[in-house]
């Protein structure tokens, strides 16, 4: 996100740090890179723990290399958010060391600081000079701003969000009697016993019993581009047993789902392509590379809508699931989360999915991702036009 800054002093920028985040941050650290005037983007951070002393210049290494990775940035802003009282007797302030090695480092880069500040408990503060006595202000100061102009934050910290969907056991239920139905059905489409006697008459006779619903779903699988890009148009809040049970399905064969990512960080055609190279690979040809490195976060820029749309079907898919096959809707909302920059979620979705299937791929994955600080490229790149059917 790139937004003209129009603060009139630090109170007032603390006041719009929120709006840039959409969240409240709580224990983290902050980063807002500027390009001349105007931010280009904000940076969460979780803060060191207090005997980590060894984590401080790492941390400090990452969060700035991240900095240095936009192209025009020149000159950032940090602020501290810490659950600490900031009326002390010495008048230290919080992480005061962790802001030091930041600063240093963004020195080393040629990355000007223009403001160091904390938000305390009780207080709020711009980091003084070493021997300098804090001034504090009253947090009332920093509350946030009530503008139209402004985007929206959402309720709670940077983890709120990462929680599924509550679902009652009648609305759990139906989608467990559909996935079985689904399984049936699928199991009986693709029957090879056609050299069998009586194979025909049989599979015949199976099918006359079948849902005819379960069947309808089994069908749609053989488009599943189409199927994955009207899903998109779903209610993620009021799923069908078998629009809930195909999602699920699906979400949980990793084939099929890296499908579905690949199309829903790109187009109709991306997933078109991506389910072709999965054939193709089967069948002993190599995956292609760029359509590989997508899962990495690699390429174009994908559009923000969409895999918000996508994290939201996933969300839900993952609540309605029974806990054997939750895994792959749950990887698939931790993905999602890390394409979209939240780190935060992808790590708590990812963990549960590994939680219910040890050893889970693509949770591993996620989880490997944000151990190392690793984002998508994208993140660092200017927005694109919407993309989707094409």
């Amino acid at each position: 996100m790139s937004t003209v800054i129009k603060a009139a002093g630090p109170a007032r920028f603390l006041s719009l740090v929120p709006h840039l985040l959409g969240f409240h941050p709580t224990r983290s650290l902050v980063l807002v890179p500027f390009s001349g005037r105007r931010s280009v983007g904000a940076m969460r951070f979780d803060l060191p723990s207090a005997d980590g002393a060894d984590d401080v210049e790492r941390i400090a290494s990452t969060c700035i290399g991240m900095v240095c990775r936009l192209p025009d940035a020149d000159a950032l802003a940090l602020v501290v958010y810490t659950d600490d009282s900031l009326h002390r007797a010495d008048d230290s302030v919080p992480h005061h060391a962790f802001v030091r090695a930041i600063a240093a480092r963004a020195d080393a880069c040629g990355i000007e600081v223009r403001d160091a500040l904390c938000v305390g408990a009780d207080a709020w503060t711009a980091y003084p000079d070493d021997g300098a006595a804090p001034r504090l202000g009253d947090l009332s100061e920093v509350a946030a701003p009530a503008a139209d102009d402004l985007p929206p934050v959402r309720a709670g910290d940077q983890s709120a969000g990462a929680e599924l969907p509550p679902v009652a056991d009648e609305a759990a239920h139906p989608v467990a009697a559909a996935l079985r139905a689904l399984d049936q059905a699928v199991r009986t489409v693709c029957a090879d016993d056609s050299a069998e006697p009586g194979a025909d008459e049989r599979t015949i006779a199976t099918l006359g019993r079948l849902d005819p619903q379960a069947l309808t779903a089994a069908c749609r699988l053989d488009e599943l581009p189409a199927l994955f890009e009207d899903a998109l148009a779903w209610d993620p809040s009021a799923l069908a047993p078998f629009e809930a049970a195909t999602l699920i399905w699906c979400l949980a064969r990793p084939a099929l789902r890296d499908i579905a990512l690949v199309q829903w960080c790109g187009t109709l055609a991306d997933g078109e392509a991506a389910l072709d190279a999965q054939l193709q690979w089967e069948g002993g040809a190599d995956y292609p590379a760029d359509l590989g490195m997508r899962m990495w976060g690699e390429g174009t820029r994908p559009d923000r809508d969409r895999l918000s749309r996508a994290l939201e079907l996933a969300r839900h898919a993952a609540a309605l699931a029974p806990d054997a096959v939750r895994p792959g809707a749950l990887a698939t909302c931790a993905w999602l989360s890390w394409a979209l920059g939240r780190s935060t979620h992808a790590e708590s979705f990812a963990r549960r999915a590994c939680e219910l299937e040890p050893e889970h791929g693509l949770g591993e994955i996620v989880r490997s991702f944000v151990a190392v600080g690793h984002v998508p490229d994208w993140a660092f790149r200017g927005e694109t036009g919407r993309r989707g059917r094409r």
